[in-house]
């Protein structure tokens, strides 16, 4: 994979009827929903609701209580190749003592590649989020965007086609999450990885997703999947500035506030 290629399309995600119970508290309720090939879904949905949880289930670190989840036609029970995860806190994934570049080939050592190809396949990554130049940096030698680059790039560099995303930008800076929204949409398009984030924010969703999933409820429970149609390639302000995203960030609040 190089600065300009185009990984194979990720297969289709499917969730059938998943549920989550921890003891007698049941968090998720038979969730069924797809992610298509190089399409990117936002879960929005009150602070409590599950989201994270869901997220753990679609990545095989937490079995679902019932229904299953499957990446093309392989059950989710385990973390896969398939899959990279990029969290919250950049800080606490990065290894303080290691380079950019030692960061990124960290996950490849346990993939039997030689050092020259993963070498290759991490440099490459990091160019794919703008990185290069940046290989011999520490983590503290970085911003907080660009620590999250890194972490972006070592999701990738995994030979991950699904990206899952828990309120990645959460802890940055206005100018910095717009830069790595725009990032995200940009990967989409040159890589063709699908992605899911979960987000509290409505704008981020509405302005990322092809589609949002709401979820809301005790236990949560799929209230609404709404089509986002503002066109492939998105601007912070022109976007932003459309009675459609309005509208779509207004339909979506008021499910959220009417749910709670």
């Amino acid at each position: 994979m190089n600065a300009h290629s185009t990984v194979n399309a990720a297969p289709p995600m499917v969730v059938d009827g998943v549920s989550k119970s921890y003891g007698s508290i049941e968090v998720l309720r038979g969730l069924t929903l797809r992610v298509d090939p190089g399409e990117i879904l936002c879960i929005v949905g009150p602070s409590g609701v599950g989201k994270t949880t869901l997220l753990r289930c679609l990545s095989g670190l937490m079995p679902p209580t019932s229904g299953e989840v499957r990446v093309a036609d392989q059950v989710v029970t385990e973390p896969l190749q398939e899959i990279g995860l990029v969290f919250q806190d950049y800080r606490g994934s990065l290894m303080p003592w290691m380079t950019t570049l030692e960061n990124v080939l960290l996950p490849l050592r346990g993939k039997r590649m030689n050092l020259s190809d993963a070498r290759e396949r991490s440099l490459s990554c990091l160019a794919n989020v703008g990185l290069a130049g940046h290989e011999e940096k520490y983590p503290w030698e970085l911003s907080g965007g660009m620590q999250q680059r890194v972490a972006i790039a070592r999701a990738l560099a995994y030979d991950a086609h699904i990206l899952l995303m828990d309120e990645p930008f959460g802890s940055l800076d206005a100018q910095t999450r717009f830069d790595l929204e725009d990032l995200v949409l940009d990967l989409r398009r040159r890589l063709g990885i699908s992605v899911i984030v979960v987000t509290h924010d409505i704008d981020e969703a509405v302005y990322l997703a092809d589609r949002v999933v709401v979820l809301s409820g005790k236990p949560a429970t799929v209230i609404d999947t709404v089509a986002v149609d503002l066109g492939p390639v998105r601007d912070q302000v022109a976007s932003k500035g459309l009675a459609e995203f309005s509208r779509l960030r207004g339909r979506i609040l008021n499910e959220i506030r009417r749910k709670k």
